[in-house]
């Protein structure tokens, strides 16, 4: 015996209901009807919006990170809208195909086809998970991948040291060259511009800051995320070896590491935290 809510207040529609629901039963008794493919039909009746709502609240619990949910969560919605997918019954393989094509035809490039590719993949199997029952089969499983070699719209190529040292220079010299540069007149465009002495020395340390972020990347490898998770006390700067120790919770494999770090950076370090340790004494702060 089984006490199900159906949601009327009339005697009559709730029996409509009763009546439905005693022939999903009586189809599964007498195997008509698999137990999975009945569970599967109440979820049928949710709107997409809803499974993807629990699917982003899984990836939650499963400790990936906020920026990894969004970008999901913006790759799920643009197809929903985009394949006007309202329910999970609609799901279907060919009209998903057709609107990766369109949006290739539109400029997207390869790569941004397979990561919308994947994300659809990745909810239907989630959906599939027995304890979930949503799916029967993930329709979108046999889509093809787009060859990004081929249709490779960024070329990425490795910065010579000539241009990194140049990159670290301009980066520290560009915020007192802005406040310094002349907006309008005769004048645009040049750095002629007064800078009281106190802004000066505040920039020139926002300069050194940014330089020293940029070459902390590249000497270390550190995606952004990672790096901005960093605390005083991960990093190990008195040892014969300077090292960093990135925790497994911020680490995109989820493993944890120790980085050596080289000598000019680990000086670098240093000093920065020298001069903030002296900007806390003045009463002031340096930020990084």
């Amino acid at each position: 015996m089984r006490e199900v809510a159906t949601g009327c207040r009339d005697e009559t529609a709730a029996r409509q209901v009763l009546q439905e629901l005693v022939k999903r039963a009586d189809k599964v008794r007498s195997g008509m009807r698999t137990a999975a493919e009945d569970a599967a039909v109440d979820h049928q009746k949710r709107p997409i919006a809803d499974h993807i709502a629990d699917y982003l609240a899984h990836l939650e619990t499963m400790a990936y990170n906020e920026t990894h949910r969004d970008n999901v969560a913006r790759h799920l919605r643009r197809i929903r809208e985009g394949c006007r997918f309202a329910f999970l019954a609609d799901l279907d393989r060919n009209t998903l195909e057709k609107w990766l094509a369109r949006q290739t035809k539109n400029g997207m490039g390869a790569r941004t086809r397979n990561i919308h590719l994947a994300s659809a993949i990745a909810f239907a199997n989630w959906c599939l998970q027995p304890d979930n029952g949503r799916l029967l089969t993930n329709p979108f499983t046999d889509i093809a991948k787009a060859n990004e070699r081929v249709d490779c719209q960024r070329k990425r190529r490795a910065l010579c040291e000539s241009k990194l040292v140049r990159l670290f220079e301009v980066a520290r010299r560009r915020p007192l060259l802005d406040a310094m540069t002349i907006r309008r007149g005769r004048n645009k465009g040049k750095p002629l511009a007064n800078v009281s002495e106190e802004n000066q020395l505040r920039l020139e340390q926002l300069g050194r800051e940014r330089a020293l972020i940029y070459k902390m990347i590249v000497l270390t490898g550190l995606r952004k995320g990672e790096l901005t998770t960093l605390e005083v006390g991960q990093l190990e700067l008195d040892g014969s070896i300077s090292y960093l120790g990135l925790d497994p919770a911020d680490e995109k494999n989820r493993e944890g590491n120790e980085i050596p770090l080289r000598n000019d950076l680990a000086d670098d370090l240093r000093g920065l935290a020298r001069r903030q340790a002296e900007s806390a004494t003045r009463g002031s702060t340096a930020a990084w």
